[in-house]
């Protein structure tokens, strides 16, 4: 039979461990002050990263109208990448440079200037500098028509003007021959983006409250890109509980373009 090896006092291996037993310091009694104070620490540093991770990196956000519908769902819980664009340091008008810029296409959840404290989330289709005009619903940018297989439309929707679409008569290219400028929320422009905003619009082109009423976004008040779906449910469901009966298991996933 194998015998435990025996240290330099003899003790052997059995007696090492006994040993190193007594040297652990034991652990402050439960409820004590010391229990608190060991508890008050860590609760304290978990804290810090949770708002590291939400101030600098990440967000959420939840799709409440169907203004993104056929891309993005009412229902659709999101996790929004904040250091591509750039996070805002709080309490300051400074920002953490990004690693890059608004695209053509980019869905992006911005800071509404309409509404203040409100996020709102829509395509990007206007960068500063472009042309825009849209003639019987279709986009052309710089002269030529943009393709945009995401749209959804309702063609038996009637074309309605909006008061608040006067916000365009400053921006739009002169013509001599225009007479009253009267926008519809099909046919309106020609209109040219400002340095530093952005033109934005729901894929729900016919159920959506974008930049065609209310005006561009400006650069600063992008607060990042949805990337990830990580839960979605039916919200329209008639069902109890549809956060748990209604969910969309098939949603989750990356967020779609």
């Amino acid at each position: 039979m194998a015998r435990g090896r025996r240290g330099r006092d003899g003790t052997g291996e059995a007696g090492e461990a006994a040993g190193e037993k007594r040297k652990r310091p034991p652990s402050p009694p439960a409820f004590s002050a010391e229990w608190f104070r060991d508890w008050g620490r860590t609760l304290f540093v978990a804290l810090l990263i949770f708002l590291f991770f939400r101030t600098f990196l990440l967000a959420t956000f939840v799709i409440t109208s169907g203004s993104m519908e056929g891309t993005l769902l009412v229902g659709d819980f999101l996790l929004v990448n904040k250091t591509s664009l750039g996070a805002p340091i709080p309490f300051t008008n400074a920002r953490i440079p990004g690693y890059a810029e608004p695209e053509y296409g980019d869905i992006i959840v911005f800071r509404a200037d309409h509404s203040p404290g409100l996020d709102i989330v829509k395509r990007t289709v206007g960068l500063p500098g472009d042309t825009l005009r849209m003639e019987g619903g279709r986009l052309y940018r710089n002269g030529v028509a943009v393709d945009e297989p995401y749209v959804r439309r309702n063609p038996r929707q009637r074309d309605e003007g909006d008061a608040r679409m006067q916000w365009q008569l400053p921006h739009l290219l002169p013509d001599p021959e225009r007479g009253e400028y009267e926008p519809t929320r099909d046919n309106w422009g020609s209109l040219v983006v400002p340095p530093e905003r952005y033109f934005m619009l729901g894929d729900n082109r016919d159920e959506s409250l974008d930049s065609r009423f209310w005006g561009f976004v400006e650069r600063g008040k992008m607060r990042g890109r949805p990337f990830f779906i990580y839960f979605s449910y039916d919200r329209d469901a008639l069902k109890p509980v549809k956060f748990l009966t209604a969910m969309r298991p098939g949603r989750i996933g990356p967020s779609p373009d």
